[in-house]
């Protein structure tokens, strides 16, 4: 996953939805140019008009401005950082922001999550059953590579699995995908695992896995 500056970090935004029902420190939050940057733990730097800058904490519900600090109030910067956080232009505590390794949609990956990220829609794990979309076949996926199908040689045949007759028309940088054939995985003691580019590969949601289907 390629990992992305945050666009709070590269500019300050204002934000400016109907205020006649918002008390005046909300409609500040939406409404002034702040610019907000993930710190350390649930910690972020907020910069306002001024050239001032707050460290607000999301977990303690605290920042370092007078109007939490010392009147107690939820100040207008505690606000935008909630603001960003559902409007998902900033990531949320342990998260960082990034581009999926398959589609290109950008989306938040744990910190420390290892390779490859995918977003949800993209997103495969070993164990999920997954449909064919050429054959319609269910496999069981055994592991999802970092290896795109351009660089990935299926030694059998000695192509890479971009060129193989039957991937045509999906982008050779999918990720690949290592999966074996349903009925081989629950009888057999060794599957054989065949080599996939990720999105030729659909996964089967437990409605369709109870109604059955083609094997």
């Amino acid at each position: 996953m390629t990992l992305i500056e945050p666009a709070a970090d590269r500019q300050s935004t204002a934000l400016a939805p109907d205020l006649r029902s918002l008390p005046d420190r909300a409609a500040r939050a939406w409404t002034e140019r702040m610019a907000v940057r993930p710190r350390a733990g649930s910690t972020y730097a907020v910069t306002t008009e001024s050239d001032s800058t707050y460290l607000v904490d999301i977990a303690r519900r605290s920042c370092s401005c007078p109007d939490n600090r010392i009147r107690g109030e939820r100040c207008k910067h505690l606000r935008r950082v909630a603001i960003e956080i559902t409007a998902r232009r900033v990531a949320p505590p342990g998260k960082q922001r990034a581009v999926c390794d398959a589609c290109g949609t950008v989306t938040f990956a744990a910190a420390d999550a290892e390779t490859p990220h995918l977003c949800g829609h993209c997103r495969l794990a070993a164990g999920d059953i997954v449909r064919d979309r050429e054959t319609g076949d269910r496999l069981v996926v055994t592991a999802v590579t970092d290896t795109p199908a351009a660089d990935w040689t299926v030694e059998s045949t000695d192509e890479t699995v971009a060129d193989y007759d039957t991937n045509d028309g999906y982008p050779p940088n999918d990720l690949v995908v290592l999966a074996a054939y349903l009925s081989e995985a629950v009888s057999a003691t060794e599957p054989r695992e065949y080599a996939f580019p990720l999105s030729r590969l659909r996964r089967v949601e437990d409605a369709e896995l109870v109604g059955g289907g083609s094997q």
